[in-house]
Parts: structure tokens; sequence; C-alpha cells
């Protein structure tokens, strides 16, 4: 009667872990498990927190948004979301929105969307208007980025004053050894989907922008959670490299959304990547299609 009590458990425990499908594992940079308790606490000793997220992916868009959440719950008011996906000309318009003067009507035919907005960034959005928080729309437009895609950085020497207030001070600080954007060189296709010595210069002008965005609006007691695409904050560069130049001691955390085929450890791929990886199956749907 015991061994059939024994097989009956292990059949059902073997049965329960088989229908078990994790949506995703946190490790540390160094590849450890760790949990989104762990995550929580590391932020308390963080100035500015970086979501580095996939764009299209669920998981990292729903802990985007639990992450702000529990984060005012300590933080309150002393809390600013910010996020690559506003760009500082339409900042005028976010604060608008939040603060009542426009409709979400007006709002949302005047902004430029990323073609997720609705899904993925609205929600954040809305809830520091729901909560009363500073929103901060760090990216340099993206007309701007496009004129040194193309002609570098000498091309933004034809901007007004006017135009420039909208970018990091010029000289934008470049290395070009720096691996994140050397790497682009050597990717099949940049992760823009083409290559050239430009295009390194265009992912600098927008981490050196979004790097003065949260610098500008970064003060001591305040807490910044930055959300952008994981290759702007990876490795502590990009964005991060230009911000400790305005500010050397800030505190920095990081969080970075990978894909694997096996979830159950961190391949070696993704070590260092951040302070914490968020590791999702490769299967997971998408909010938008390419």
């Amino acid at each position: 009667m015991k061994y059939s009590i024994f097989f009956l458990f292990l059949f059902m425990s073997i049965s329960s872990f088989s229908q078990d499908k994790p949506a995703y594992k946190i490790f540390t940079g160094e590849g450890r498990k760790a949990d989104y308790g762990d995550i929580l606490k590391a932020t308390k000793k963080g100035d500015v927190i970086f979501f580095g997220e996939l764009h299209d992916n669920p998981v990292a868009h729903w802990l985007e948004l639990e992450l702000a959440k529990d984060l005012f719950e300590t933080e309150g008011k002393d809390l600013i979301l910010a996020a690559e996906m506003f760009e500082t000309d339409n900042q005028l318009l976010v604060n608008e929105y939040l603060n009542g003067i426009i409709k979400e009507s007006s709002f949302e035919s005047e902004m430029k969307k990323w073609n997720n907005y609705a899904t993925d960034y609205k929600p954040l959005l809305n809830f520091a208007k729901e909560k009363g928080l500073k929103f901060v729309a760090s990216n340099i437009p993206r007309r701007y980025a496009s004129l040194v895609s193309t002609g570098g950085f000498d091309a933004l020497q034809k901007l007004t004053p006017e135009a420039l207030k909208y970018i990091a001070p010029l000289p934008i600080a470049y290395d070009p050894e720096l691996p994140c954007y050397k790497d682009m060189l050597s990717m099949e296709g940049g992760p823009m989907g083409h290559s050239s010595e430009n295009l390194p210069k265009a992912q600098a002008v927008k981490d050196a922008t979004m790097a003065k965005s949260i610098a500008d609006n970064w003060q001591d007691g305040k807490t910044i959670l930055h959300f952008n695409g994981s290759y702007h904050s990876d490795r502590h560069m990009g964005i991060i490299w230009h911000l400790k130049k305005y500010n050397p001691d800030i505190k920095v955390v990081t969080i970075s959304a990978v894909l694997q085929d096996d979830i159950s450890k961190l391949e070696d791929a993704g070590k260092d990547q951040a302070d914490f990886i968020i590791v999702i199956p490769t299967s997971m749907t998408r909010t938008y299609g390419k």
C-alpha cells in the first residue's frame, strides 16, 4: 500500500512538473538564480534603474509596469518614469496630457507613437498620470538621429539653436572603440537593419540625449526608472557611459531581457549583460509583428 502511495505521489509530482511552463526566469549577471524580489531589493540602492527591454516582448512589458507599481509603493512621488519611446520634442505634449490639459485623443493624434504604444507604453504613461508622476520623454527626435545616420555628427551643425535644445550638447562624446558601438559594425545588417560607419554614431547621439535627459531630471532623493531597448544599456555602456560623464557618482541598476530556447539557466552570451537578466522562452508571443 505504501509503495502505491509513493508511486502515485511520484507520478503526480512528475506530471505537475511536466505541465509547468514558466514564462521567464531571472538570473544575476553572473548567472546565479535570482527572483523578482532580488530586483526590488537592488533598486533600493539605485538612483537610476534601466529596464532594457525586448521591444515586442509581452513579458518584459508586463514586468516593466509591475516594477513601476512596486517602486511607487516605496518611492511615491519621488519616482520618475522615463522612456526611449518618447522623444524630447514631445515632452510638452506628454506634460499637457499628464496634467489633464489636453484630451487623450488630442495627445495620441499629435504625438509620435510606436506601433505597440497602445499595448505596451500607454499603460506606463497612464500609470504616471494616475499617480501624478513625472514622465520624461528622453530620446532624440528621430529626424535628427536620421541626420546623423546619413551625415555623421557634422550634419547636426546645420540645426538651429532651437532644434539643438532637443539634443545632448555638441560635440557628442563618442568612442568608436567602445564595444557597444564597435560591435554594431560587425553585426550582420546591424540592429537597425543596415550597417555603415555612421550607424553607431546615430546610436551614440540617442544614448547621449537620453543620458542628458536623465541627468537633467534626476536629483538627490529621486529614483528614475528608464525604459529602453536593452542594447542601449547592456554591459553598463550606451546611455550609462554618457550618463557617467554628466554624473560619475550616480548609482545605476540594470535589467535586461533575453530570449533562450532553454530558460533553466543563463547562457554564456547573456552573462554580464546587466545586473539582472530576465530570460524568456524564444517561443513567447510578440506584441507586434515585424
